[in-house]
């Protein structure tokens, strides 16, 4: 897994604020294993599968994170991250899936089973957020774009505070506003069901 970071700096009231990208590409990671600084889980039953896989159209060379199980949520969290404000993004392709087609990002998150998501659909075409408590997730807002199958797609979320802004594919989809979760937490990646997707080029942000 290759990591790289950048630092932004600026000045409020006299103030610096740092703001730290990092980026993650899965290139040094074991090609058939999960990643290594993840966990790889699931929110509800069944048995996600998360494992670094080759696909050559990826868009950072070779390597990517695929998830083939199916669960309820299979969900997979960055272990180094507390997030409070900043950004979560990543590419991702939604390559099957009878029940869904979905790849979404994960902020704030607690654990396996509270935190916030936003994801896009395939099968649905159009990009939802929510959040989960205790294991239960509840939709928020849905806004219909068209999200193709066995292509690459770019999935953003910028949270300040309670406001949350959801980019899909360079477009903005989605703004909501919500205090369920005030703190720092993980970010991560997130599918739904019998979704076979892939992942790469995953960064975040945070001050």
């Amino acid at each position: 897994m290759r990591i790289s970071t950048v630092l932004l700096v600026s000045f409020v009231i006299g103030v610096p604020l740092v703001a730290q990208t990092t980026n993650v590409d899965f290139e040094r990671d074991h090609v058939g294993s999960p990643p290594a600084g993840w966990t790889a889980t699931q929110t509800g039953s069944g048995r996600a599968i998360w494992t670094v896989q080759k696909d050559d159209s990826a868009p950072r060379k070779s390597n990517v994170l695929k998830q083939s199980g199916a669960a309820t949520y299979p969900i997979c969290l960055k272990d180094d991250t507390s997030v409070k404000d900043g950004s979560v993004k990543v590419k991702f392709k939604p390559m099957s899936g009878k029940e869904d087609q979905a790849g979404g990002v994960i902020w704030r998150a607690k654990d396996s089973n509270n935190y916030y998501v936003a994801r896009a659909n395939a099968l649905e075409d159009n990009v939802t957020i929510y959040h989960t408590i205790n294991g239960r997730r509840t939709e928020k807002k849905r806004t219909n774009m068209k999200v193709a199958a066995n292509q690459w797609h770019t999935l953003r979320v910028d949270f300040q505070g309670t406001h949350f802004t959801v980019t899909a594919d360079g477009k903005k989809a989605i703004e909501w506003d919500d205090d369920t979760f005030k703190d720092a937490g993980k970010v991560g990646l997130w599918t739904k069901a019998d979704s076979v997707t892939e992942f790469d080029d995953f960064s975040y942000s945070g001050r």
